[in-house]
């Protein structure tokens, strides 16, 4: 609460703004930090109110109003439940959006069906949780389904949650499209990353920066040997440095090396971001049989079994309908919030 109450005082302050990174980064941690308070002040008033009802039924009993309050009690732990999951998603990037890609596996028109319904099994899940859907690239099949489909779940803890839908998806059904009315087993792959801004800004604050003046060495004659024109930058949270002894006017070689400096910290937040890409793209998995993390059978039975918890449900219908909340929820308390 502290912590919360000191930056939303400080965005009273027009100096807040006068450093736009910086003022971007506090302002999303007032959001986060919004998100886990406000929910717990409210769920307190709850049950104080909760409990001032219950010494009312102890005093004078009322059938209305005992049913009121289980009805409160329910809703109440249900909401406690949320907090307590949401407790779980502690990463960097949990409460940012997610932008998902699905791709069917081997089978054509049966895995590019599989994939489509998945994409409306998404887009339903979204609606479920208030979360603003997006079709950002979309492939159609010739026949049926997608090729391949990337959309943008935006709104708090989006990656969070569907970070646990990483994977291979199985589905066995009687395929639509088979004449002989055969049963088919296709796979599609769902892959979640969290939405990042990858407009690169380089924040170059002054307090980061050392800077030293030294004599130039080289050509340039008597000036060379009599002023402190060169220019040395420390970039202390980084480490890089840059020198520059061009020109004669020390305040032209600290403009040259601010330029330099601003490329090399560009430079290596590039690097950081391919790096962190390619760590992410390591954890993919081959869209085929024995890796899947969910199987889905429509016959002949009806049974969606996570193949990580081993919880399974026999509602098919319902999960394709969006009733994903289980798997998730399963997933974080067995997990601790750890992507598969």
């Amino acid at each position: 609460m502290a912590r919360l109450d000191d930056l939303e005082s400080r965005q009273a302050d027009p100096a807040f703004w006068a450093d736009s990174g910086r003022a971007r980064e506090q302002v999303q941690e007032v959001k986060t930090l919004k998100g886990w308070v406000t929910p717990f002040l409210e769920l307190v008033t709850r049950l104080d109110d909760a409990e001032g009802l219950l010494e009312l039924l102890d005093a004078e009993p009322d059938a209305e109003m005992a049913g009121e309050l289980e009805g409160e009690v329910k809703r109440a732990g249900t909401d406690l439940d949320e907090l307590e999951l949401q407790t779980m998603l502690q990463g960097p990037d949990d409460s940012r959006g997610a932008i998902v890609t699905i791709h069917p596996g081997a089978g054509d028109t049966e895995s590019q069906d599989w994939a489509e319904m998945l994409l409306r099994m998404y887009v339903r899940w979204a609606e479920r949780k208030g979360l603003a859907v997006s079709i950002l690239d979309r492939m159609d099949g010739e026949e049926a389904g997608i090729k391949s489909v990337t959309f943008e779940l935006a709104g708090q803890y989006a990656y969070g949650y569907l970070k646990a839908e990483k994977g291979v998806h199985r589905l066995v059904r009687i395929s639509p499209y088979d004449s002989q009315a055969r049963r088919h087993t296709s796979f599609a792959s769902v892959f979640v990353y969290p939405d990042i801004d990858d407009t690169i800004e380089v924040d170059l604050r002054d307090e980061d920066i050392r800077m030293d003046v030294y004599r130039a060495s080289g050509a340039g004659g008597q000036h060379v040997n009599k002023t402190s024109s060169a220019v040395r930058l420390t970039h202390e949270p980084t480490g890089l440095v840059v020198t520059c002894q061009q020109e004669r006017s020390q305040f032209k070689n600290k403009d040259t090396a601010m330029k330099m400096l601003r490329a090399a910290i560009y430079q290596l937040k590039l690097e950081e971001q391919e790096a962190a890409r390619a760590l992410v793209e390591a954890t993919k998995t081959d869209n085929s049989w024995g890796n899947q993390i969910r199987s889905y059978v429509f016959q002949p039975y009806t049974m969606v079994n996570d193949h990580r918890t081993e919880l399974k449900l026999t509602d098919v219908q319902a999960v394709m309908n969006g009733d994903l909340d289980p798997f998730i929820h399963t997933f974080l308390k067995r997990f601790g919030g750890r992507p598969g």
